[in-house]
């Protein structure tokens, strides 16, 4: 693992306000611990960010969202103030910027991306699911940026 990383992980773990307190306390080894188990589980969630087919970060006005499958990890900040997103993206995960989108309502029946990887086989009606890469370019032509971007390149 790179050792930038790590130390990213590390400093954002001690951060927290619990872990710090603890400090503040005397209870030291305790903190150091809570940050451990912090970092570890962090690194499990890099992990799936890179082996998993359609995880992506998408950031919008109502925070950041890292999507793991079954799992996402999220916070109300921007994804400038969220390490792991930042990490995962600069890493190769694909990332959605919906902060230049205006139609709401258009974004808002946007399906879902498919948790597993497979998407639905009729992709209609509520709680239908699709690709990443079929979602990519419903968002994309609604005015989303994309880094990292999963698609083939198409020749023009």
């Amino acid at each position: 693992m790179q050792t930038g990383v790590l130390r990213v992980l590390r400093a954002t773990a001690a951060s927290w306000w619990r872990h710090k307190e603890l400090r503040r306390t005397g209870q030291t080894g305790q903190a150091l611990q809570l940050e451990r188990q912090t970092v570890l589980r962090d690194l499990g969630y890099l992990k799936q960010a890179a082996s998993l087919p359609n995880a992506h970060v998408i950031c919008g006005e109502g925070g950041t969202f890292l999507h793991l499958g079954w799992t996402t990890v999220s916070t109300f900040a921007p994804i400038e103030r969220f390490p792991l997103a930042t990490l995962a993206v600069a890493r190769g995960t694909p990332f959605i910027d919906i902060r230049p989108v205006t139609d709401v309502i258009a974004f808002a029946n946007l399906p879902r991306v498919a948790q597993d990887g497979s998407p639905d086989p009729e992709p209609c009606g509520p709680g239908r699911s699709v690709s990443l890469i079929t979602y990519i370019d419903m968002v994309e032509v609604l005015g989303a940026r994309i880094a990292n971007d999963p698609r083939p390149r198409r020749s023009t």
